[in-house]
């Protein structure tokens, strides 16, 4: 009996991809938080290609310079999840494949500005809403992207009352109410 025959892609395609790289800021907030400067997440449902380039898109949608590609990979893990669903696979397949046939084969290849060029059009297409609509929580809603952004935690982690809630600089000191700000606060006399 011989064994089936199967070929990488189908193979590849058939257990899923991998997203990996490293951390660019080696001493940033995020690198504070991360076990080491690699990393790399596994794609359950999309190939590394899909992966990669729905990385860049999400980056292109809501660029942060110095944001690491690991946050902007929270995104990609999330559609990664969803994409059992086989229309979401399906649109985001045409997605990828409709950027690259614009870009004339390999979309990824472009710099930035040529990939925005290439990825205003699809605005408001379902391949565009389905990654905007979702990366505003995935993205957004992580720890590693509070690191980056300086938040401190919600009010019940006492984010707001004793972490700097009130450290905007470029603001004029408002006039002192009688009881002072800060229930903590010493008053001055």
């Amino acid at each position: 009996m011989s064994s089936p025959t199967i070929s990488r892609r189908v193979f590849l395609k058939a257990s899923g991809g991998v997203l990996a790289g490293t951390l660019a800021f080696a001493s940033g907030p995020i690198a504070l938080l991360a076990p080491s400067r690699s990393w790399a997440m596994p794609l359950d449902n999309l190939s590394s290609r899909q992966g990669e380039a729905l990385l860049a898109v999400t980056r292109q949608i809501f660029p942060h310079a110095g944001l690491e590609d690991a946050v902007y990979a929270h995104v990609v893990k999330t559609l990664d999840r969803k994409a059992v669903e086989g229309a979401l696979l399906t649109t985001l397949d045409e997605g990828i494949a409709e950027l690259d046939r614009s870009a004339g084969g390999d979309w990824l290849a472009l710099d930035d500005a040529a990939r925005l060029e290439h990825l205003a059009p699809m605005a408001g297409t379902p391949f565009f809403e389905a990654i905007r609509g979702d990366a505003v929580v995935s993205l957004y809603d992580n720890p590693l992207a509070y690191a980056h952004f300086g938040y401190e935690g919600a009010e019940g982690d006492g984010g707001y009352l004793s972490k700097g809630f009130n450290d905007l600089t470029w603001l004029p000191d408002p006039p002192q109410p009688e009881g002072g700000y800060l229930p903590f606060e010493e008053p001055t006399a």
